[in-house]
């Protein structure tokens, strides 16, 4: 695996994991009105070495955390009905299909206390932007599995779990688009593409984008379109 090699030849860098915990704090304690200029923010504050592994960090306690709480959901389901459901992190779809409305959206509410439109945002933002540099400081391949769990949950939210699509989600699916995009690019042997990403590349509608401060729609995202785009090389 080129980044372990790296790590262990020539290619490895000077990582401080006492910055890291630091930058963590401060991007936790970081808020501004406009989740756009917080996204701004956060990924000037993410722009080194240690940086680039906090935002791993951060998508990769995303993802952990919404699963453990689909599965605590699940299992509420089943104590308080008997149904059964069965959470599988590669491909969420299938769960929202079955319970649908009896699920909450878990990215508003996670222990981390990160917030989706904002830190995570900002953290999938850097990992794009970074792509290159990530073999020198973590395995990309199971970053880009949570990459495509956190997508997989923000476009289930949309359609099964009741989150408005407004700008700010809207920057977060495309950033998560192209940044999974930009990761499978630099990697040796990039994997499969998971179910969920597979079934929206099918598509082909445009679902409004609305004004987070109204009802108004301002515009569209086509997410099988950009998926093609980003996805197909």
């Amino acid at each position: 695996m080129r980044w372990l090699r790296r790590l262990l030849g020539g290619g490895r860098v000077q990582l401080d994991a006492g910055r890291q915990e630091s930058l963590l704090r401060d991007i936790q304690s970081r808020h501004d009105a406009r989740f756009s200029a917080q996204v701004e923010s956060l990924t000037g504050l993410l722009d080194s070495d240690d940086g680039l592994v906090v935002a791993a960090r951060i998508v990769s306690q995303v993802a952990d955390e919404a699963h453990a709480d689909l599965l605590a959901q699940a299992h509420d389901i089943h104590r308080r009905t008997g149904r059964r459901l069965l959470v599988h992190r590669r491909n969420y779809r299938p769960l929202w299909k079955e319970a649908g409305p009896g699920l909450r959206w878990p990215l508003f509410a996670l222990p981390c206390g990160f917030h989706p439109y904002a830190q995570v945002s900002a953290a999938v933002a850097v990992l794009g932007d970074r792509a290159r540099r990530l073999d020198r400081v973590t395995d990309p391949n199971p970053l880009v599995t949570r990459v495509f769990e956190v997508l997989d949950l923000t476009t289930a939210g949309w359609e099964y779990g009741r989150v408005r699509v407004d700008t700010d989600a809207a920057a977060l699916a495309d950033r998560l688009i192209a940044t999974a995009g930009q990761i499978l690019a630099v990697m040796d042997d990039p994997p499969r593409l998971p179910p969920a990403v597979r079934e929206l590349m099918r598509r082909n509608n445009t679902i409004d984008v609305h004004d987070p401060a109204g009802p108004r729609a301002v515009g569209g995202i086509n997410l099988g379109a950009r998926m093609r785009e980003q996805l197909l090389v």
